[in-house]
């Protein structure tokens, strides 16, 4: 009995040990989580009235013990997008409240349990939406009205300047935005034929298509007529998301961007992006606002249309766990820093005399 009571006590011991570790090493992992997800910031859930509808949203606010703040209002791009976006906003929303900015932003409609679809929306509605939400962040009074300002990022940048004509703003961040909706989609098309090395045959196929459906928008066809029309295959369109971009495919920033004059602007863009054609976007941003002398351009060379790094973002396993372990790692190289100075160096620019 005793050789092989031995053994089994030996198995038991080495089995609880391994289970111990385990624990240890999970509860270790747990608390890097929430080490790396928690903000240097305090998140408040706000309800915000607009038009006859709510806008649920979150304001963020610095944990510096100051009484009044400059805020960061956040306009989202395309998709339905919550007031976090996933989360993905709170680094950038930490980074502003080291400038000491809150941040704000919501629900697009439809989403997370908000009133309405966004797809309804035209960029006109949008920036109705956020005007009213600048309306009610003035009359708190935790928030300084001559500090508000603006930030959006790919389909928000033809919303940002329809903001400014609205209701004065103090600055703007733009982050891969387009210039002209049409001339956008087709960089964007030919971008990612050239990157799945399509052939000649299926470009000038894609090429074609694409010519049609601008020929549909052109003459408002229906959703019905577009599915006729693509020979039954929807190929993944809504009759709302055709909705969507019938209202918006007109969308062009160049004369909307003079609103932005002599507003202090951040464009981002990232060197990667295969959605917008950034130098197109910098030559016509420059073109309108750089005699206003305000303008100030960022690239980051190894980003891709989010600003997310380019390794991580062709990943969905890098994505989840450096949001995981690491999310402020997420970002391009100087990304956040570049935003943080930015507000930063306006409050310089304020105070000096």
């Amino acid at each position: 009995m005793c050789p092989k009571t031995q053994p089994r006590r030996r198995g038991l011991r080495i089995a609880v040990w391994s289970l111990v570790t385990t624990l240890v090493v999970a509860a270790g992992l747990v608390g890097v989580v929430l080490w790396q997800n928690s903000y240097d910031m305090e998140e408040q859930r706000v309800t915000i009235r607009h038009g006859g509808h709510t806008l649920n949203g979150v304001l963020a606010i610095p944990k510096d013990g100051r009484k009044h703040h400059g805020l960061v209002v956040y306009v989202h791009g395309d998709g339905p997008t919550d007031a976090t976006h996933g989360d993905g906003y709170k680094p950038m929303w930490e980074a502003n409240a080291k400038a000491g900015y809150a941040s704000l932003s919501w629900h697009k409609p439809g989403v997370a349990g908000a009133p309405g679809n966004w797809l309804d929306q035209s960029m006109e509605d949008r920036a109705d939406e956020a005007a009213a939400a600048i309306a009610w962040a003035r009359a708190r009074p935790d928030i300084d009205g001559d500090r508000i300002g603006l930030w959006g990022t790919s389909q928000a940048g033809w919303v940002l300047p329809k903001i400014a004509a609205k209701t004065p703003v103090a600055f703007a961040i733009a982050v891969s935005p387009a210039i002209n909706w049409l001339q956008q989609g087709r960089y964007n098309l030919l971008a990612e034929l050239r990157a799945d090395g399509a052939s000649a045959a299926r470009t000038t196929a894609e090429v074609a298509k694409s010519d049609t459906i601008r020929r549909l928008l052109g003459r408002q066809a229906t959703f019905e007529e577009y599915v006729r029309t693509m020979g039954g295959d929807a190929d993944g369109m809504t009759a709302d998301r055709w909705g969507f971009i019938s209202k918006n495919y007109t969308a062009d920033v160049t004369r909307d961007l003079r609103a932005l004059h002599g507003i202090p602007v951040l464009l981002t863009l990232a060197g990667r992006d295969i959605n917008v054609d950034i130098a197109d976007t910098e030559r016509t941003y420059h073109k309108v606002l750089d005699t206003g002398g305000a303008l100030t351009v960022r690239h980051h060379p190894d980003a891709a249309h989010s600003l997310l790094k380019q390794s991580i973002e062709q990943s969905d396993l890098k994505i989840t766990f450096t949001a995981l372990f690491s999310p402020r790692s997420l970002f391009a190289d100087g990304f956040l820093d570049s935003q943080r100075q930015f507000l930063k160096e306006l409050d310089q620019s304020r105070a000096t005399p």
